[in-house]
């Protein structure tokens, strides 16, 4: 099992009062899942990421990791969220070395791992290029090169494409789903976006309103290779989206009322 999410409670404290963010969330992912988490705005979901990620601590409960309890930092993941970490002032190639050098890789070994995962992406011949000089789904393709170069066992991703428009992200959603058949990481997705958590998920977890709970679980019965330019036309997707929206949309609705 590769993440193993037990009982976990988040409570935060404003104004002198307790606010509870998530409640009593069970949930386990094996090894090479790719998982996403949806539902309503502030629900936990990226709480419950930073938790994994080791950010944030529990209130109560107890998340594993790779059979390792999270307690502080975790640095056997890689993270991605909306805004990039790419900086202005580097070049592409040194952008996606940074996370090598922080590892320990040696030089003379950062500069053909960057170049290796500038390829994956399909940057290659990018890498003396400047963040400034790319375009937006290039810039996103760089933090994903980023991500990959120094191998972490799982990838969280926070809302990493919410900001393309919808022909970059399907673009950008093929690319994913090539490199996870390829690695077969372990991967935890947040999305608003229905849509998506089914075009790239195995798995698409349903939370509830604030204080979140897991309200529903939905097994994704597209093909393992599937094409995100094509997935949302078969039926097994129609069926998904159905049972999926009346989970959600309840919530969502409750969320506007409040």
């Amino acid at each position: 099992m590769s993440i193993s999410i037990q009982a976990v409670r988040k409570a935060y404290v404003a104004r002198g009062a307790e606010r509870l963010a998530l409640d009593r969330v069970d949930l386990e992912i094996a090894a090479g899942e790719f998982v996403a988490f949806v539902g309503p705005s502030g629900c936990g979901k990226s709480t419950l990421m930073n938790m994994i990620a080791g950010i944030l601590p529990v209130t109560e409960g107890v998340i594993v990791h790779e059979g390792r309890p999270v307690r502080g930092i975790n640095q056997h993941v890689g993270y991605m969220t909306q805004a990039d970490a790419v900086l202005p002032w580097r070049t592409v190639r040194q952008n996606v070395e940074l996370p090598l050098r922080f590892h320990g890789v040696p030089r003379r070994d950062r500069a053909a791992r960057a170049e290796a995962m500038l390829d994956q992406v399909g940057l290659a011949g990018f890498g003396g290029s400047f963040p400034a000089e790319l375009s937006g789904g290039m810039r996103k393709r760089v933090a994903l090169a980023q991500l990959l170069a120094y191998g972490p066992e799982t990838l969280l991703m926070d809302e990493p494409f919410g900001a393309l428009d919808a022909q970059l992200k399907l673009l950008m959603q093929e690319q994913l789903l090539r490199i996870w058949t390829a690695r077969r990481q372990t991967v935890v997705f947040v999305t608003h976006d229905l849509a998506e958590a089914i075009t790239l998920a195995q798995r698409v977890v349903v939370f509830s309103g604030r204080p979140g709970r897991i309200k529903q679980i939905e097994d994704v019965a597209l093909p393992t290779d599937r094409d995100p330019f094509r997935a949302r036309f078969l039926p097994e997707f129609e069926r998904a989206y159905t049972r999926l929206w009346e989970a959600l949309a309840p919530e969502i609705r409750r969320g506007e009322a409040a």
